[in-house]
């Protein structure tokens, strides 16, 4: 359960249970990763926002707005991580099929060389993704990428469309992990990526440009 945030940004529910993603996620780092920095971010949003007129726009249109102005970054920083900690959340499940199907299968085949090549090169991205920030599937122009962010970048500033990502900022495995990120990289692709949710979001591309 969550509690409502004195704002007009919420902090959403977590889409399973704390302990549902045990042994390769902890309870324990998710109490803290969600309930400390996640609500974080949504709070001090809300205090950077009250007042004026992005307290009353939607968080993706208040990312794009202020994403490059120097003058916006605080606003920007905690948007951006309030959107990627629930867009990440979302990336999860347990259990989590083995392989993609569909569309989405596909397009990994044909854009990225396979399962396997994937499946190495999203862990080098994650692993190689200097100090904290985000790893990335991507749909860029119709054509799948796999891409990293640093602090709190997201795809949406970027004109592409995010179908799955990895948090490495320490909070989301140090307690788990201490600093083997490459062991939680690896597990979380291995045993938790929820393809059901990445290939909602191809669909959702696809209609888009469709339209």
């Amino acid at each position: 359960m969550t509690t409502p945030d004195n704002g007009p940004f919420q902090l959403p529910p977590l889409p399973w249970e704390q302990a549902a993603l045990e042994p390769v996620i902890s309870a324990r780092t998710i109490g803290l990763h969600y309930g400390k920095h996640h609500r974080t971010y949504v709070t001090k949003l809300n205090e950077l926002v009250k007042g004026t007129a992005m307290a009353d726009t939607p968080l993706e249109q208040v990312i794009r707005e202020t994403a490059e102005k120097p003058d916006q970054k605080k606003i920007f920083n905690n948007a951006a991580q309030a959107w990627n900690h629930a867009f990440f959340w979302n990336c999860l499940r347990a259990p989590a099929r083995a392989q993609p199907s569909g569309t989405l299968a596909q397009r990994i085949d044909s854009d990225l060389g396979g399962l396997d090549k994937f499946r190495q090169q999203f862990a080098q991205a994650a692993i190689d993704c200097f100090g904290s920030g985000w790893a990335w599937l991507v749909d860029r122009n119709g054509k799948l990428e796999l891409t990293a962010t640093s602090n709190a970048m997201t795809p949406i500033a970027q004109g592409t469309t995010p179908l799955l990502t990895i948090d490495v900022w320490e909070h989301a495995y140090y307690v788990d992990y201490e600093n083997r990120r490459p062991e939680f990289v690896n597990a979380v692709i291995e045993r938790l990526l929820n393809w059901d949710f990445a290939q909602q979001q191809l669909d959702r591309s696809s209609q888009r440009k469709a339209a």
